[in-house]
Protein backbone atom coordinates (compact mmCIF):
# COMPACT_ATOMS: atom_id res chain seq x y z
CA UNK A 1 0.00 0.00 0.00
CA UNK A 2 1.29 3.45 -0.86
CA UNK A 3 1.84 6.22 1.65
CA UNK A 4 -0.95 8.20 0.00
CA UNK A 5 -3.36 5.42 0.89
CA UNK A 6 -2.12 5.34 4.49
CA UNK A 7 -2.64 9.08 4.90
CA UNK A 8 -6.16 8.82 3.42
CA UNK A 9 -7.01 5.91 5.72
CA UNK A 10 -5.72 7.90 8.70
CA UNK A 11 -7.91 10.82 7.61
CA UNK A 12 -10.98 8.58 7.32
CA UNK A 13 -10.40 6.92 10.69
CA UNK A 14 -9.79 10.28 12.39
CA UNK A 15 -12.96 11.63 10.76
CA UNK A 16 -14.99 8.70 12.09
CA UNK A 17 -13.52 9.13 15.58
CA UNK A 18 -14.43 12.84 15.48
CA UNK A 19 -18.02 11.90 14.62
CA UNK A 20 -18.17 9.45 17.52
CA UNK A 21 -16.31 11.65 20.02
CA UNK A 22 -16.72 15.28 18.95
CA UNK A 23 -13.83 17.19 20.46
CA UNK A 24 -12.59 19.13 17.43
CA UNK A 25 -9.22 17.37 17.64
CA UNK A 26 -9.59 14.39 15.33
CA UNK A 27 -11.15 16.67 12.72
CA UNK A 28 -7.83 18.48 12.46
CA UNK A 29 -5.92 15.19 12.47
CA UNK A 30 -8.04 14.22 9.45
CA UNK A 31 -7.34 17.54 7.73
CA UNK A 32 -3.61 17.29 8.40
CA UNK A 33 -3.61 13.72 7.07
CA UNK A 34 -5.39 14.81 3.88
CA UNK A 35 -2.93 17.65 3.39
CA UNK A 36 -0.09 15.20 3.92
CA UNK A 37 -1.63 12.82 1.36
CA UNK A 38 -1.28 15.68 -1.11
CA UNK A 39 2.39 16.05 -0.18
CA UNK A 40 2.83 12.28 -0.65
CA UNK A 41 1.16 12.51 -4.07
CA UNK A 42 3.70 15.17 -5.03
CA UNK A 43 6.44 12.61 -4.31
CA UNK A 44 8.06 13.97 -1.15
CA UNK A 45 9.97 11.56 1.06
CA UNK A 46 8.49 9.82 4.09
CA UNK A 47 10.50 12.05 6.44
CA UNK A 48 9.16 15.20 4.79
CA UNK A 49 5.62 13.79 4.98
CA UNK A 50 5.87 13.01 8.70
CA UNK A 51 7.36 16.43 9.48
CA UNK A 52 4.71 18.13 7.32
CA UNK A 53 1.94 16.16 9.08
CA UNK A 54 3.26 17.13 12.52
CA UNK A 55 3.67 20.80 11.63
CA UNK A 56 0.32 21.10 9.84
CA UNK A 57 -1.45 19.38 12.74
CA UNK A 58 0.24 21.73 15.20
CA UNK A 59 -0.74 24.80 13.17
CA UNK A 60 -4.32 23.58 12.79
CA UNK A 61 -4.69 22.80 16.50
CA UNK A 62 -3.04 25.99 17.75
CA UNK A 63 -4.35 28.56 15.26
CA UNK A 64 -7.50 27.22 13.64
CA UNK A 65 -9.13 25.08 16.34
CA UNK A 66 -9.65 27.90 18.90
CA UNK A 67 -11.47 30.09 16.38
CA UNK A 68 -13.48 27.16 15.06
CA UNK A 69 -14.29 25.86 18.54
CA UNK A 70 -15.53 29.22 19.79
CA UNK A 71 -18.05 29.34 16.96
CA UNK A 72 -19.08 25.69 17.13
CA UNK A 73 -18.80 24.85 20.82
CA UNK A 74 -18.33 28.11 22.74
CA UNK A 75 -20.93 30.16 21.13
CA UNK A 76 -23.60 31.78 23.22
CA UNK A 77 -26.24 29.44 21.84
CA UNK A 78 -29.84 30.53 21.90
CA UNK A 79 -30.12 34.01 23.37
CA UNK A 80 -32.16 34.27 26.52
CA UNK A 81 -35.27 36.43 26.58
CA UNK A 82 -33.90 37.98 29.76
CA UNK A 83 -30.75 39.42 28.11
CA UNK A 84 -32.74 42.12 26.34
CA UNK A 85 -34.28 43.22 29.64
CA UNK A 86 -31.02 44.19 31.36
CA UNK A 87 -31.07 47.93 32.03
CA UNK A 88 -34.83 48.25 31.48
CA UNK A 89 -37.13 49.79 34.05
CA UNK A 90 -40.22 48.15 35.50
CA UNK A 91 -42.50 48.08 38.50
CA UNK A 92 -42.92 45.65 41.37
CA UNK A 93 -46.22 43.76 41.14
CA UNK A 94 -45.63 41.51 44.18
CA UNK A 95 -43.41 42.58 47.08
CA UNK A 96 -39.84 41.37 46.69
CA UNK A 97 -38.66 39.67 49.87
CA UNK A 98 -34.97 38.71 49.74
CA UNK A 99 -35.28 36.51 52.84
CA UNK A 100 -37.96 34.33 51.25
CA UNK A 101 -36.76 34.75 47.67
CA UNK A 102 -40.17 35.83 46.44
CA UNK A 103 -41.40 38.71 44.35
CA UNK A 104 -42.66 39.63 40.90
CA UNK A 105 -42.10 42.55 38.58
CA UNK A 106 -43.58 43.85 35.38
CA UNK A 107 -41.03 44.83 32.74
CA UNK A 108 -42.02 45.83 29.18
CA UNK A 109 -45.54 44.63 29.95
CA UNK A 110 -44.45 41.12 30.95
CA UNK A 111 -44.66 39.54 34.38
CA UNK A 112 -41.40 38.07 35.75
CA UNK A 113 -40.25 36.42 38.96
CA UNK A 114 -37.67 38.69 40.58
CA UNK A 115 -35.25 38.93 43.44
CA UNK A 116 -33.35 41.79 44.97
CA UNK A 117 -30.72 42.30 47.65
CA UNK A 118 -33.14 44.59 49.49
CA UNK A 119 -36.90 44.37 50.09
CA UNK A 120 -38.91 46.29 47.49
CA UNK A 121 -42.61 47.09 47.92
CA UNK A 122 -45.40 46.87 45.38
CA UNK A 123 -45.47 49.76 42.91
CA UNK A 124 -41.80 50.69 43.34
CA UNK A 125 -39.79 51.32 40.20
CA UNK A 126 -36.94 48.87 39.58
CA UNK A 127 -34.08 48.45 37.15
CA UNK A 128 -33.16 45.02 35.78
CA UNK A 129 -29.51 44.32 36.66
CA UNK A 130 -29.33 40.79 35.27
CA UNK A 131 -30.96 37.40 35.42
CA UNK A 132 -30.48 34.04 37.05
CA UNK A 133 -32.18 31.73 34.62
CA UNK A 134 -35.69 33.15 34.26
CA UNK A 135 -35.61 35.08 37.53
CA UNK A 136 -34.72 38.74 37.08
CA UNK A 137 -32.19 40.30 39.44
CA UNK A 138 -33.41 43.82 40.10
CA UNK A 139 -32.65 46.85 42.22
CA UNK A 140 -34.89 49.77 43.17
CA UNK A 141 -34.23 52.93 41.16
CA UNK A 142 -34.63 55.04 44.28
CA UNK A 143 -33.59 53.96 47.76
CA UNK A 144 -36.46 54.29 50.23
CA UNK A 145 -35.40 55.35 53.73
Amino acid sequence: MSLIGLWVILALVAGMVEILLPALVFLFVALAALLTAGIAWLGFSTTVQVVFFALSLLVLLVLVRPAFASKRLGGKGVPSRTEELVGKLGHVSETIDPARGTGRVSVTGEDWAARSATPVSVGAEIRVDGADGIVLVVSPTTVVK
